[in-house]
């Protein structure tokens, strides 16, 4: 439409403003030209995504969280961390609060990583600096009848399924507790050599506690079981074994047990007893082997005893 007016500190000349009115859903605001206010729309700036990452230097074998805060919570669903070929879920931990967890193993090169975080139609990239880390080399001569010792497929394949579990719920609270009261006898991360033999592409995937045989065996945090295996049913390797679904792509796993007090599908709470230290498996003598696993990859858990990931 056209609006003719006369504005008298103009001189009382004619002006001619021409307005286009149309339709947008974004913030009203107001021009005002000489003594005439005139409504119309413009479009507000997008904001731009807010993102946290801890550790700020992460080294190798830590957890990297990325949490993600949004305007619009409905486009939560869709947040996604990339960090290389491998996508992370964001999983809600707050009101319009999303995270991503990404492991980081001794495998891997240290240096910069470029994470692309997507959400609410944006688009982000932050470099991540990881450092290196030395880990130990270590010397395991097996006796004869556990040298060698091989998986079997139903072993592995159960293995395999667990360590991929991602529930989307998170039942896990604070900082991890310890899963046994003996001292550590193997860190993560340990590279080893089998009588002799320098084991490519190995490292220790949790931490040993060389408790007593028989000694008990807590959960660590809340989670569901979501794996129980015993010798008999061909776990070889991992010997008895339970595995608890913390959710959100955390699970922690327990080897070698001599005893299993709790079945599939039990939901259990820290410091809940869930067996006993044992040497079952491909095991040199009594002791528990806890791994915590992150989207699928072993990660160090001193971290999440240590300080905790919310």
């Amino acid at each position: 439409m056209t609006i003719k007016y006369y504005a008298s500190s103009f001189g009382k000349k004619l002006l001619d403003l021409s307005v286009t009115a149309f339709k947008t859903n974004v913030r009203a605001t107001t021009v005002v030209l000489g003594i005439f206010a005139l409504p119309f729309t413009l479009a507000a700036p997008a904001k731009a995504l807010e993102v946290q990452v801890n550790p700020a230097t992460p080294q190798l074998g830590d957890t990297i969280s990325v949490v993600v805060s949004l305007d619009n919570p409905a486009n939560g669903s869709n947040v996604t961390v990339t960090n290389g070929s491998e996508t992370y879920p964001a999983y809600e931990i707050a009101p319009r609060q999303y995270r991503a967890l990404i492991p980081t193993t001794p495998l891997e090169k240290a240096g910069t990583r470029t994470l692309t975080i997507a959400g609410e139609g944006q688009v982000q990239n932050l470099s991540v600096q990881v450092r290196n880390r030395k880990f130990p080399v270590q010397r395991i001569n097996l006796p004869p009848g556990k040298a060698g010792v091989q998986a079997t497929e139903y072993e592995l394949k159960r293995a395999t399924e667990f360590k991929a579990v991602k529930t989307p719920e998170k039942f896990w609270d604070g900082p991890f507790i310890a899963p046994n009261k003996g001292r550590v006898s193997t860190i993560y991360g340990v590279r080893r050599y089998y009588n002799g033999k320098f084991a490519d592409d190995y490292y220790h995937r949790g931490i040993d506690y060389a408790g007593g045989a028989g000694s008990p065996v807590v959960a660590p945090a809340a989670g569901r079981v979501a794996l129980v295996g015993k010798v008999s049913q061909g776990f070889r390797v991992h010997g008895n074994v339970v595995g608890i679904d913390h959710g959100q792509g955390v699970a922690s796993i327990f080897m070698h047990l001599s005893r299993i007090n709790v079945k599939e599908g039990d939901f259990v709470k820290p410091g809940e007893l869930i067996g006993a230290v044992g040497s079952t498996g491909a095991s040199t003598g009594p002791h528990l082997h806890w791994g915590l696993y992150v989207n699928g990859k072993s990660v160090d858990p001193v971290p999440w005893r240590n300080q905790g990931v919310k």
